[in-house]
């Protein structure tokens, strides 16, 4: 007779065969994902976020703007990629048993993020931006400085902003993959990147259920009430407003009829509801008692139905 595991030991299980993974897929991009741009026009028009607006701008403008756009996008991943690690560091540094297949999972996570970021700022430096982007100024600093240790600190929110941060640019790399007139070294891009944040999303919707219910009141409030209305911030400043002046539109005026648009609003909600998903197979929510920012983020009712 099989005696039925706790949840611990299922989630256990579960890491001990995402580090299984890890080591027979290790992919180096210096290696592996080799190329540059081929085209002058990185994403085709209906997956720049101004598609629906009725802007006229001219091919040259389009391919401006697409790789500005882009540019955005990958800076993100850089500097979220940056707080997962240090993320990852600060629970390891504190972590009373080196020997448990979480810690060692973290290392793997912290491996493939430095060679993901690698691959971005290479990316970064051929599309040559121009924008000005706000939040690298002075005051952008300060309030990271000053609010990623709270961050660090609260394990169950940590864990919910690896969902947001990885679920964001995961849904918008599938449509940049499988677009047929996405530049190709772009489309490699986005596939590599995929196929290991998969593993990552695991392992986070993996933890965030054990970090919650052995957590603080603060902790638990994050989760509830301030993660919803990050994935909205973080939704729509992938693509910062100073990206639009670079092809002559006003940059404020812009990004707000962007983050208004329906399409870019079915994309946000999309995101919400995968990040949402993740938190309730956890045992984050109950059905009943979905707080009222994940209602009208995810679009879901009290008992976490879609509406």
């Amino acid at each position: 007779m099989t005696a039925t595991q706790t949840a611990p030991e299922r989630n256990t299980d579960r890491i001990e065969r995402l580090n299984r993974v890890s080591v027979r897929r290790v992919i180096e991009p210096d290696v592996e994902v080799t190329g540059s741009l081929t085209k002058d026009q990185v994403l085709p028009d209906d997956l720049l976020s101004i598609d629906g607006l009725g802007l006229r701008l001219t091919p040259a403008q389009r391919a401006t703007l697409a790789r500005e756009e882009l540019a955005s996008i990958v800076r993100f991943g850089v500097v979220f990629e940056a707080i997962l690690m240090s993320g990852f560091a600060y629970q390891m540094a504190l972590s009373r048993d080196v020997t448990d297949p979480r810690f060692t999972y973290a290392l793997h996570e912290i491996g493939e993020e430095t060679r993901h970021s690698r691959l971005f700022v290479r990316l970064l430096a051929e599309l040559a931006a121009t924008q000005r982007n706000p939040f690298e100024s002075r005051l952008a600093t300060a309030v990271r400085s000053r609010s990623l240790p709270i961050l660090l600190r609260r394990p169950a929110t940590l864990d919910a902003f690896v969902l947001v941060g990885e679920e964001i640019p995961d849904l918008l790399q599938k449509l940049a993959a499988e677009h047929p007139d996405t530049d190709g070294y772009v489309r490699d891009i986005s596939r590599y990147h995929r196929l290991e944040e998969a593993r990552h999303i695991a392992f986070a919707r993996t933890t965030v259920g054990e970090h919650y219910r052995h957590t603080s009141w603060s902790d638990r409030f994050g989760v509830r009430w301030v993660v919803p209305l990050g994935i909205v911030f973080m939704f729509d400043t992938i693509v910062q407003p100073y990206v639009y002046p670079t092809v002559g539109l006003p940059a404020l005026r812009t990004w707000r009829r962007v983050r208004r648009q329906p399409k870019r609003v079915a994309l946000r909600r999309q995101c919400a509801r995968a990040v949402f998903k993740g938190l309730a197979d956890a045992g984050v929510f109950k059905p009943g008692r979905v707080p009222l920012a994940w209602r009208r983020v995810a679009g879901v009712d009290r008992d976490g139905n879609a509406v």
